[in-house]
């Protein structure tokens, strides 16, 4: 059985470390891989999740970038006592310090993740020096480079990565596991004091510049003017009533009472099954997991154009990248139930060609 080390700077809630537990636990079907993971900061909730499922998951504590040089050489000594045939890395920080340890245990199979594509967009300098250094490094570590999104593999080759070593995997759901009933539905919306039948328009991510929630509550300033009794959702960490810069919009327009702020859950699709729209206005994205969690359940989304959302969502009206469009195209739908449905119809039938079991066989072609 091979074994695979995966590396990510760490294991707090975000798309790379879903994809990564998602892997990790969709492999453990078919024990055709022993997996490990290398956690280079602390375990945070996926790591905890993972120990649960049986996996070995290894924590190196890095607290900040002037700590590289050593965090270098504790991972070098784990990697040489674990021994793996694959070395496995999860964006900037872990494709480098990984790709260098494992480059220098003569580990014959790395593979490099990249997640991301404007990288400018909220990251730290580190960030984007890292990015520059491994795309020089691309042609002489990585075997294999694996991009979450098109849009992510073309802005990295146009800035010097190793093309020839680029596959576009998109990430896969846990198409059995996203399931929300009616009840769930009604059970957040008494919640949260949402009336059955308000319209709801929402979104998820964690509070953040890339995330642009300021761009979600321009949309809602706009829509309340012919919409008094819209209800707007914001689900993810600091989403809350205790975020000061989040509260100084919300009452600089007047919203307080048509905004419910959930904060992080653990029920994303209970959450998602409330909404009547579903709202991505993110800066930039790789491939956005929210967004194939909101198809899933059939919830209509509206897209800025980032990432890969086009390849998702391939209807040019649900792509707008101003607070005009969003808001125009909002209230065609509050107008047209009728194309609530069909669109819920198109994005359930559209996300099923995106299922753990096609991203498994994909990847498994790279690791075998």
């Amino acid at each position: 059985m091979k074994k695979i080390v995966h590396i990510i700077i760490g294991l707090n809630v975000g798309g790379a470390e879903l994809m990564l537990k998602r892997l990790i636990l969709h492999s453990q079907r078919t024990a055709q891989f022993h997996h490990e993971v290398i956690s280079l900061t602390d375990l945070g909730v996926i790591g905890k999740d993972l120990k649960e499922a049986g996996i070995h998951v290894h924590t190196l504590n890095m607290k900040s970038g002037l700590s590289l040089f050593s965090i270098y050489f504790s991972l070098r000594k784990l990697l040489k006592d674990i021994k793996p045939d694959i070395v496995q890395t999860w964006m900037y920080h872990a494709d480098f310090l990984g790709g260098l340890a494992a480059k220098s245990l003569a580990i014959k199979k790395i593979i490099w993740g990249i997640r991301t594509t404007d990288v400018t967009q909220g990251a730290s300098r580190l960030t984007i020096v890292l990015r520059k250094i491994c795309a020089r490094l691309s042609y002489s570590i990585p075997t294999d480079i694996v991009c979450a999104a098109h849009v992510s593999k073309d802005v990295h080759i146009k800035v010097g990565y190793d093309a020839s070593k680029m596959h576009v995997i998109p990430n896969g759901f846990e198409l059995d596991k996203l399931v929300a009933t009616q009840e769930d539905c009604d059970r957040i919306r008494q919640e949260f004091i949402i009336p059955r039948d308000a319209i709801v328009i929402g979104s998820v991510g964690r509070f953040n510049v890339v995330k642009n929630q300021k761009f979600f509550v321009e949309v809602a300033n706009q829509l309340v003017k012919t919409y008094p009794n819209l209800i707007f959702m914001l689900v993810g960490r600091d989403n809350t009533t205790e975020n000061n810069e989040l509260m100084s919009w919300l009452r600089e327009y007047d919203l307080i009472n048509n905004f419910r702020l959930l904060g992080q859950r653990s029920d994303i699709p209970h959450c998602l099954k409330a909404m009547d729209i579903f709202c991505l206005h993110s800066k930039t994205e790789g491939f956005p997991n929210v967004l194939g969690e909101a198809m899933a359940l059939g919830v209509p989304a509206i897209v800025r154009d980032v990432g890969d959302s086009k390849y998702l969502i391939q209807n040019n009206l649900f792509i707008q990248n101003d607070v005009e469009g969003f808001s125009k195209t909002i209230e065609f739908l509050i107008k047209n139930r009728k194309s609530l449905n069909i669109e819920s119809k198109k994005n359930i039938e559209m996300i099923q060609k995106f299922s753990m079991d096609e991203y498994a066989n994909k990847i498994n072609r790279i690791y075998n």
